[in-house]
């Protein structure tokens, strides 16, 4: 599908385990390899190695308080994302849209949904999220849309394959924050 999808024909889910395989193949092809950078949010040239796996995905889906959060247009699966609550906050993480779908409204749609669920049916005050510090496009365009820099800085596990194989030496997280307004 390389039309892009209107945002308002866009149908919000939670994955099941018959969505394990689809979500990793979506996300994998949003921030590693040649076929991510067909997008902006590619980590190609900081990573290799993979995003995630399978095993992964299916914790994300079975754990308490959290739902791997799906976006379909025709059947079509163009994002998904991880969203949980962290006692008053919610976090939202594993962000990806289809590079193709990128730029057209989908992310942000995703990104509303998000923090639509954490802020109405989980009652958090606040979204959490965590991003490369070095991503400053990717930054900006997380505080066009009300984030801010928390000034907290977590390491990148450098050395654990599961985060991805870093290709430089400076990578950190970033926190970054946004009132949800139910406070």
């Amino acid at each position: 599908m390389n039309a892009i999808a209107e945002p308002a024909r866009l149908a919000f889910r939670a994955a099941r385990s018959s969505d394990i395989d689809a979500t990793v193949v979506l996300v994998e092809s949003a921030y590693r390899g040649e076929a991510s950078k067909q997008g902006w949010t590619t980590e190609a040239d900081m990573l290799g190695g993979r995003r995630t796996d399978a095993a992964a995905v299916s914790e994300l889906i079975a754990r308490p308080g959290s739902v791997v959060l799906l976006a379909e247009s025709d059947g079509v699966l163009l994002a998904c994302a991880h969203v949980e609550k962290l006692d008053t906050a919610g976090y939202f993480g594993m962000f990806s849209v289809r590079p193709a779908q990128q730029g057209g409204g989908v992310g942000r749609a995703m990104l509303a949904e998000a923090e639509r669920i954490a802020r109405d049916e989980w009652h958090c005050g606040e979204m959490q999220m965590t991003v490369i510090s070095i991503r400053d496009e990717l930054i900006a365009w997380y505080e066009r849309r009300g984030y801010r820099r928390a000034g907290v800085y977590k390491p990148f596990p450098y050395g654990d394959e599961r985060f991805g194989i870093p290709k430089c030496d400076d990578l950190r997280f970033e926190v970054l924050v946004k009132s949800l307004g139910t406070e």
